[in-house]
């Protein structure tokens, strides 16, 4: 267990946050943090498998399972900032810092120290002992499975809508963003469910860690910068259709959805 590590991967994030932000400043997307972002989580789990002191399946898990998860959701997030205008939440906070490029150098850093809390979970698996495949590590796989193929199902259904220029100021109904109004952001916080299964085995307290993945998603998704950061932005450019939509649909968690209040009985 070397806690020197993380430090590592803070200061790598930091470097590539501070090279994001350059290129935010010539292009004016600041859109690419979130790409850096999931890219800088991939990059950890293959570091952390490289330089772990666990088991060779605990380290070839979270080196597949991270990096795949981190990549893909890299790459999705930068088809929309290359092809796409810069997104309504960072267009708002252009407008309401004012451009202040020194608030905008801060937020980037803020995700630079987020990659290295995130990459937590990551590290506790690194460092489970665990030479072969168990339950646990099943069940973690099992859950990787299905969140990855929740969030990517979301990503797809909702670029297809947003393609489609009849769907142009309108709120998104359809597959399964009929059940929640942010399943994409529920199949990622479940997703951090997988590491705590594979880290089952981690001496204590490195296991812990493996909770701060859970916990800090779901505080950052309803509390902070996820959920409300969102709604607000769809709220202004949405207005009445979006109010409906939010009393119609679950706020997270996947279930049915209500009847519209223009729904005749």
């Amino acid at each position: 267990m070397n806690p020197i590590n993380i430090v590592y991967v803070w200061i790598v994030a930091s470097v590539a946050m501070f090279v994001g932000w350059l290129i935010q400043r010539r292009t004016r997307n600041a859109g690419i943090v979130d790409a850096i972002w999931a890219m800088g989580m991939g990059a950890s789990a293959l570091f952390y498998a490289s330089v772990g002191s666990g088991g060779l399946a605990s380290r070839l898990a979270v080196a597949l399972l991270g990096s795949l998860w981190g990549f893909r959701l890299c790459l999705h997030i930068l088809a929309r900032v290359l092809n796409e205008a810069e997104d309504g939440r960072y267009r708002y906070l252009r407008e309401y810092w004012q451009g202040d490029q020194r608030k905008f150098l801060g937020f980037f850093m803020a995700q630079a120290l987020l990659i290295a809390l995130f990459s937590l979970p990551f590290y506790a698996v690194a460092e489970n002992p665990r030479e072969s495949l168990s339950v646990w590590c099943a069940l973690g796989i099992a859950v990787w499975l299905v969140s990855l193929a929740g969030e990517s199902t979301a990503d797809a259904q909702l670029t297809a809508f947003r393609k489609d220029p009849q769907n142009r100021g309108k709120t998104c109904r359809v597959g399964l963003w009929r059940t929640s109004r942010h399943p994409n952001y529920f199949f990622e916080w479940l997703h951090w469910f997988a590491y705590v299964f594979l880290s089952v085995g981690t001496p204590f307290p490195a296991w812990l860690l493996s909770l701060v993945g859970p916990v800090l998603m779901l505080l950052s998704l309803v509390w902070i910068s996820g959920i409300p950061f969102t709604e607000a932005q769809a709220l202004r450019s949405r207005g009445d259709d979006y109010r409906d939509y939010q009393r119609t649909t679950s706020r997270l968690i996947p279930w049915f959805p209500k009847k519209s209040a223009g729904t005749t009985p």
